[in-house]
């Protein structure tokens, strides 16, 4: 899908700019760009699209209906199969995140999705299946979307809404008054669009310092942290191997499919794949660069526990790997 960015990308540094490859300059600089790019594309799409959704969205009858009727964890669940068929990283699933808080979905239930998305998708199943055979990918995909089911069933039990931050209230206050509008007056989609666009380019002004920033820390992480360096804290006979792996794994930042590769060393040399998919859930699911995409709609209580919850979810997921593969 932007196979097409990642060839401009490479044109621009190593054609224009006239850099060369394998240097960590070079390749940090190829990743920001593409990854700039790529992300900002998904936002204007994601953003734009949810502003449509959004304007025809009941926000009031999807709240009432959610607080006046147990579904048993299935919302839950619900969403993080949503996030097993959207292929998004963990960056580029912070507009959905808004669009989904906006549209008046519990925070828990957009947790499940926000966890799930970058850590399970159709790519990664593919990679999956061919790397490590069909076994291992039932149990990574089932526990990636219980993963995904349990946090946000936790996190929702904390009613952790008042840790939004006040841009965020402000969107929500925004969204509700806007569909008011569109409701009363029945306005036609071309009516709406310009309400849309200017709320488009209002969410978009508030996160693009961040999304650069994140990506600015992801590029130098993708440069200049050479892979060995994490092996020696990953050896199968490390009883702490897991909790070391997935917490080395935050400074990093990448896909599903572009860290699976990485996996594929990591277990060619010796390390337990419950270990080294304990560090790919962490270098997916949890990141510097998310964090700072996060502060934008997050306090930073919340960002922590956040990150603490599916840590702990992660770490534990780690040991089960090793004992069931």
């Amino acid at each position: 899908m932007f196979d097409w960015v990642q060839n401009s990308s490479d044109w621009l540094v190593y054609d224009v700019f006239n850099l060369s490859k394998g240097q960590h300059l070079t390749e940090a600089l190829n990743f920001f760009i593409y990854d700039t790019a790529k992300i900002l594309i998904l936002l204007f799409i994601v953003i734009f699209f949810m502003g449509i959704v959004n304007s025809y969205f009941p926000i009031d009858k999807v709240k009432n209906y959610l607080s006046r009727h147990k579904l048993y964890g299935l919302e839950y669940l619900v969403a993080s199969l949503f996030g097993v068929v959207t292929p998004f990283c963990s960056c580029s699933s912070v507009p959905l995140f808004i669009g989904f808080v906006r549209g008046g979905i519990p925070l828990g239930v957009t947790f499940s999705f926000l966890i799930t998305s970058p850590l399970v998708n159709e790519v990664a199943i593919g990679l999956f299946v061919g790397l490590f055979g069909i076994k291992t990918t039932l149990i990574y995909v089932i526990s990636g979307v219980l993963l995904g089911t349990i946090s946000g069933v936790i996190l929702q039990k904390l009613k952790l809404e008042s840790f939004l931050t006040p841009w965020v209230k402000e969107i929500l206050a925004t969204a509700q008054k806007d569909q008011d509008a569109f409701i009363a007056e029945k306005q036609t989609l071309k009516q709406r669009l310009p309400i849309i666009w200017n709320e488009v380019l209002k969410i978009l002004k508030g996160i693009i310092p961040y999304v650069l920033v994140g990506i600015s820390i992801g590029g130098l992480m993708h440069g200049y942290i050479p892979e060995g360096f994490f092996e020696k804290y990953m050896d199968k006979d490390n009883l702490f191997a897991v909790p070391i792996a997935t917490i080395l794994a935050v400074p990093m930042y990448s896909n599903a499919s572009g860290i699976l590769p990485v996996v594929q060393v990591l277990v060619a040399k010796g390390i337990p794949l419950g270990t080294a998919i304990a560090f790919m859930m962490g270098v997916v699911g949890l990141s510097l660069p998310e964090a700072m995409l996060l502060k934008k709609v997050m306090s930073l209580k919340l960002i922590a526990i956040f990150f603490g919850l599916v840590t702990l979810c992660i770490i534990i997921s780690g040991y089960l790997f090793n004992i069931l593969l």
